[in-house]
């Protein structure tokens, strides 16, 4: 039985990080989820905010997301965004701020969240 398994981050403009964990954790629209090797096969749809990986070699990288699909099967996970930040590219406060500005925008001119 495998401890580790396969992640990848693909952007719709780029591959961000693909290589072997031990855990992901991330947060769908059903809330909070931890990914473990021999995790159950999942679909989901993942809120805006940000994924933690552990690496295998003890590393540790975390990526803020617009949101986003998650898939896992067979040790392998596969989480798609149209955009993403990776902490050591950027500065991660900035890259959720702006994230969020942007969130705001869309919600505004879509209507969403007038209801004072």
């Amino acid at each position: 039985m495998a401890n580790t398994m396969n992640v990848a981050l693909v952007a719709a403009d780029r591959m961000l990080w693909s290589g072997e964990a031990t855990v992901v954790n991330t947060r769908t629209l059903a809330g909070e989820i931890g990914i473990m090797a021999n995790h159950t096969p999942l679909l989901s749809v993942l809120e805006p905010g940000q994924v933690d990986v552990r690496t295998v070699d003890d590393g540790h990288w975390v990526a803020a997301i617009d949101g986003g699909f998650i898939s896992v099967a067979n040790n392998q996970v596969s989480i798609l965004c149209d955009n993403a930040e990776m902490s050591h590219e950027s500065d991660f406060e900035e890259a959720k701020r702006k994230l969020d500005e942007r969130l705001a925008t869309e919600q505004a001119a879509s209507g969403e969240g007038d209801e004072d």
